[in-house]
């Protein structure tokens, strides 16, 4: 073992040294352009500069040529062409509308010369010569069916489209100048290019300018075709950044458009940035960004708060919202994406004085390469945005049941001996958790697919003691594979051509952990299918069936690239530059990883877990996310919370935050109130850097290590809550976490709030702390609605505005709404796993007298196989209802049926069966009725069962509390239908 240790000190030596060419202190600004040092994002400012100074004189170049227009089964087709001036030629790009049955509308422009490959490439370049329009391959799943019905109307003008639900949307589709308004009753809600920066960049041939002298001897020279006069020339052909060029063979081919919100003064959505969830404007001015929000996957060291600078992952989605009104627009495009967000102050009465105003927001977003392609969404609702939006990309992954659990990760676990050491302090001070993580230094001189021999010898006695109590191992895979000699996998990688390749159509060598590295180019079918291949038994030796893989670095990172990452100008398959798909490539990166554990075991295939750092629009079909490397401090836990919130309203909620902060050593205040917070990320992981103390529960002394046990317990009680919120987001895209804007969305003055929000539509209201120091958080509280303390049942009535909670470091600000039911276990077992056959408890939440009625609802499965979509689950609704009648009974308690009848199959059957046994030993009603003062029993009738009694408690409400009640073992089957009167 002396050895062993000895090994693990020089790896840590070596992590140290790189820490010092590595920037690991804070953000280093200087790694990371600004849109300035950015040719296509300073272009485009330029052009909306020139359009707003000029604003009464401004004229977009683009037109779209009414005798191109043609409309056809619910897709208009059609020519815009861009005028480059007085002798100059046009530029055409094939313009696609597309209007669809769920009422979405994807507006599409292309550019003819590249479409037809009728463009020269420079320097030799073997790239593609069209603009990238692979992007819906990987992000687009389903809802593409085309409105036949809808209906369109030419003039000379405008040509306008009756579609969408009822016939009740319109879109007026303006010839001079090419614009876009979208109507929904009767009101214009998305304006594209209505203030005229439309820009798509065109090919044209890099002219070699002669020297001055030469012009002034050639002044009648006619101008060449295709060449733009007045333009910034200087990074159309080249640009340089951090001691890179990039090449760019195909010179500019940027597309912008700005798309306006009128009468939308709150804009979300377009994670993932740290920064409010309601997004600020970004041109400057008090308490505003003077920076775009960028989208450009990269691996940020220590991501600095309130800042619109890229990080990890990117969603193009966008929600504006209003009083009772939402309405989005997806920007499809997988290049490097800026958006700029201004707002504006309009008047909407000329003879108002001070009055009459509203709100537009103006959103200007352009990318580097590839079609200009739009999803248009007009709601009404939240709900109907994230709803049609996942319609397209996708729902989230209805994850395994452990991946919901409690997850113990740090960099490093140094050998199998201290994993095993670790899950027994678990256990000898009664901590749950599920699955326990290992971060790069497993592996075989960082070698993926092998084991360590020194500090891992016995990697299959881990898998089995962790085993035992149904806890699982996840292990760290990343996309660059070390160049060494004697190493299969970077054999195979170079043999069989599966790598990305740089400029010159040779295999890229770059940096990352390993050193010298190559990176699988996932966007292959044969990579693919080979890295299929190094997840099997037989390959990855040393592996069980409870392990699972945490995909890193795949933005990809790459040490000594241009911003931390690849060269724009490198290769993939199909000969696409990676400028044209960046932000795609870890998404395909755990595509590739999520298929081959599905292939593990072929036979019977098991739900994969599989966490990513990078990712795009469709990612939320494939796993978890977290936030990245963020660090141990208040405001980077204050941070988390609007940070999650914007991936669930943006299709992807499995998302969360390393508890505890990756960098630094929390104090003890900090790590309780993280863990107080991370309870009720979707994805639950504590995590840490190689650099860090060790911060395991059980180490942080009393009386923190009782207050976090407290916490993590929580979550497993309310497992099956938090399951049965993944269910739902599962079928129809719905937050896990919801803002309040999303729930009230007609309460104007809460719509800035994010640091609070609800749990699925089960009414549990969380505030968690994230002040030092502070013992009490604000809560606010919708006009009308009653709410309770979690805890102790300390009624509170919502005024439509802040209240005090008390919250001392022991207390969680958790409140109950009125009008809710939802499921938990009570019974503390070391994993999740082992709970799998414990009684439910049923927690019925009633409001104000006028407010008697509460529902919700629990869905089971087995939590591994896809059984499920063959009817072995079981999905209830539970209803409570007073009395109507003095004769009935004071309330009655239903369970019934969410199982649609097409589902009893074989698995169906089997399953109920096995789940027999589970009861319900408990219902606890909060705010109980009065007249049950006294009252000893219920009466149960449950089906296929004689009618039977059950005893019943009633607690008085006393010192601001309210009454509560407990029926006792009501022992009604989980999976039965039933009812309880009162």
């Amino acid at each position: 073992m002396l050895l062993s240790w000895i090994r693990v000190d020089l790896l840590a030596l070596l992590v140290c040294l790189l820490c010092n060419v590595i920037p690991i202190a804070a953000v280093k600004h200087e790694n990371f352009k600004r849109c300035d040092q950015s040719g296509f994002c300073r272009r485009n400012r330029a052009i909306a500069d020139e359009a707003t100074s000029n604003e009464d004189s401004w004229a977009s170049p683009y037109t779209l040529d009414p005798a191109t227009i043609n409309v056809q089964n619910g897709v208009l087709k059609g020519i815009v062409s861009k005028s480059l001036g007085e002798g100059y030629g046009p530029v055409s790009f094939p313009l696609t509308i597309t209007f669809l049955e769920s009422g979405v509308v994807r507006v599409s422009i292309d550019e003819e010369k590249r479409q037809k490959g009728d463009i020269e490439l420079r320097h030799g370049s073997v790239a593609r010569k069209e603009r990238y329009n692979e992007a819906s391959k990987w992000a687009i799943v389903g809802a593409l069916n085309n409105d036949r019905r809808a209906s369109p109307s030419m003039a000379a003008e405008a040509t306008t489209i009756i579609y969408g639900p009822d016939n009740s949307y319109k879109a007026v589709i303006k010839h001079f100048p090419f614009a876009i308004d979208f109507w929904r009753a009767n009101e214009i809600h998305v304006k594209f290019n209505g203030k005229g920066f439309l820009n798509m960049e065109h090919w044209r041939p890099k002219i070699e300018k002669p020297a001055k002298e030469a012009i002034e001897a050639k002044e009648d020279q006619q101008p060449i075709e295709n060449t733009d006069a007045g333009e910034d020339e200087s990074t159309w052909w080249e640009e340089s950044f951090g001691g890179n060029t990039d090449s760019k063979p195909k010179g500019p081919e940027s597309v912008g458009l700005d798309i306006t919100f009128p009468g939308y003064e709150h804009v979300f959505g377009i994670p993932q940035h740290a920064g409010p969830l309601s997004l600020k404007q970004t041109r400057g001015g008090s308490g505003n960004f003077d920076e775009p929000y960028r989208l450009y996957n990269s691996d940020v060291f220590e991501y600095e708060m309130d800042s619109p600078m890229t990080l990890y992952g990117a969603i193009p989605l966008m929600q504006a919202h209003r009083k009772d009104s939402t309405v989005g627009v997806f920007w499809l495009n997988a290049a490097e994406t800026w958006i700029d967000i201004v707002k504006t102050k309009v008047r909407t009465n000329p003879l108002s004085l001070g009055t009459g105003r509203k709100i537009d927001t103006q959103t200007h977003w352009f990318s580097e390469a590839g079609l200009l392609d739009v999803f248009v969404f007009l709601g009404p609702t939240p709900r109907d945005i994230v709803h049609a939006y996942s319609d397209l990309t996708g729902y989230t992954q209805l994850p395994p049941h452990f991946a919901i659990a409690y997850h113990q990760c740090r960099w490093n676990y140094v050998s199998d001996d201290d994993v095993r050491e670790v899950d027994r302090k678990f256990d000898k001070h009664n901590i749950p958790y599920d699955i326990i993580w290992l971060d790069l230094e497993y592996t075989n001189e960082r070698k993926y697919f092998q084991w360590d021999p020194h500090t891992f010898p016995d990697p299959l006695g881990m898998q089995t003691q962790l085993d035992a109590h149904a806890r699982k191992l996840v292990v760290l895979i990343d996309p660059h594979i070390k160049n060494t000699h004697d190493y299969s996998v970077v054999d195979d990688l170079k043999s069989k051509s599966l790598a990305v390749r740089n400029k010159d159509n040779d295999i890229y060598e770059g940096w990352c952990w390993p050193g010298s590295a190559h990176w699988i180019d996932c966007f292959s079918p044969d990579a693919q299918k080979w890295w299929t291949s190094l997840f099997q038994y037989k390959t990855f030796q040393g592996t069980a069936p409870n392990l699972f893989i945490w995909n890193d670095m795949n933005e990809p990172s790459v040490f000594n690239g241009p911003e931390t990452t690849m060269p724009k100008d490198n290769i993939h398959y199909g000969n696409w530059e990676h400028r044209d798909l960046h932000n795609i490539n870890g998404l395909t990166f755990v595509n590739a990883t999520y298929n081959a554990l599905l292939q593990r075991d072929p036979k019977v295939p098991k739900r994969p877990f599989v966490l990513t750092r990078s990712f795009f629009s469709g990612s939320q079909r494939m796993g978890a996310m977290w936030t990245g490397d963020n660090q141990a401090s208040w405001p980077h836990l204050a941070a988390s919370i609007p940070m999650v919130l914007a991936n669930n309203i943006a299709g992807f909620p499995f998302s969360g935050a390393d508890v505890g902060g990756f960098f630094g050593n929390p104090e003890k205040d900090l790590l309780t109130r993280w863990y107080q917070a991370g309870i009720f990320y979707p994805f639950f992981r504590a995590h840490a850097h190689i650099d860090t103390r060790r911060r395991e529960p059980y180490l942080a002394g009393e009386p923190y290590t009782k207050i976090i046990t407290s916490a993590i317990r929580l979550r497993y009680q309310l497992l099956p809550t938090w399951y049965t919120a993944f269910h739902q987001a599962s079928v129809d895209g719905s937050p896990i976490l919801r803002p309040h804007y999303y729930v009230y969305p007609g309460d104007e003055a809460a719509f800035h709030i994010d640091d609070q929000f609800f749990i699925g539509s089960t009414g549990l209201l969380a505030k968690p702390v994230v002040s030092e120091g502070a013992n009490s958080v604000d809560i606010y509280l919708p006009a009308g609605k009653t709410f309770y303390d979690y805890f102790d049942y300390t009624v509170y009535r919502g005024v439509g505005k802040s209240i005090p909670f008390s919250a001392p470091l022991e207390k969680i600000p958790l409140l109950m709404q009125g009008g809710h039911i939802f499921p938990r276990k009570e019974r503390p077992r070391k994993s999740s796993g082992l709970m799998k056959w414990d009684p439910y408890t049923l927690v019925v939440v009633l409001g104000d007298e006028n407010e008697m009625h509460a529902e919700g609802e629990l869905y089971i499965d087995d939590g591994e196989t896809f059984d499920y979509g063959e009817g072995a689950f079981i999905h209830r609704k539970f209803t409570y209802a007073p009395s109507i009648s003095s004769n009935a009974p004071m309330g009655i308690l239903r369970s019934q049926s969410l199982t649609p009848p097409s589902k009893e199959s074989k698995k169906a059957k089997a399953y109920l069966q096995s789940m027999e046994h589970v009861r319900i030993e408990k219902i606890v009603v909060i705010n109980a009725p009065s007249q049950w003062d006294g009252r000893a029993s219920v009466r149960i009738l449950e089906d296929g069962q004689r009618e039977r009694n059950a005893g019943l408690r009633y607690w008085k409400a006393e010192g601001g509390k309210t009454a509560w009640a407990v029926v006792r073992n009501p022992n009604v089957g989980i999976g039965k239908g039933w009812k309880i009167e009162f």
